[in-house]
């Protein structure tokens, strides 16, 4: 019974295609060419994660990097289809800032970050990459950006008050 409702779950997990790398290796007879593929994984309610297959062929390392990104995934807090505050994540020489945004707006970034943020169920977020522009590092740093961050509740719970004095945002 346990593996029909994994079935099901699996199949409302919204799936993203960010890089696909070929790389060749000069042999003797010719070139060996190789893939890997970066792949961003949610389920549109605040879960999300992301993973790397590499393999001979393309679909093969889709398939690994699907289930590297199944196995990561983690709960990010969504407030009102936004993010509860602005935040920056970092990873390497990559930089994230994101914002939150009007009903409305969107999601206005790049290919990267873009993936996550719709895996993840956001609709109104803005966001902007700032030094290197490497696939892999930009998915980093967004999602070190997004654990990172916290909701009024969290805070309220951390501190041990109520924060009704401070305004609401």
């Amino acid at each position: 019974m346990a593996r029909v409702e994994n079935f099901e779950e699996q199949d409302q997990l919204i799936d993203k295609v960010v890089f696909i790398n070929r790389v060749a290796k000069v042999v003797k007879g010719g070139k060996r060419f190789r893939f890997s593929a970066l792949i961003v994984v949610g389920d549109g309610n605040g879960k999300v994660g992301h993973g790397i297959g590499k393999a001979k062929e393309v679909a093969i390392s889709i398939r690994k990097g699907l289930d590297v990104a199944k196995k990561s995934m983690v709960t990010v807090p969504i407030v009102g289809g936004t993010v509860p505050h602005a935040m920056i994540g970092e990873f390497g020489s990559s930089k994230v800032v994101l914002k939150p945004a009007a009903p409305g707006t969107g999601i206005i970034a790049g290919n990267a970050v873009r993936a996550v943020m719709e895996a993840a169920g956001f609709h109104n977020v803005v966001a902007k990459t700032l030094g290197s522009r490497n696939h892999n590092n930009v998915i980093r740093a967004t999602f070190d950006a997004l654990q990172r961050m916290e909701t009024r509740e969290h805070v309220e719970a951390k501190r041990g008050i109520t924060l009704e004095h401070m305004k609401r945002s």
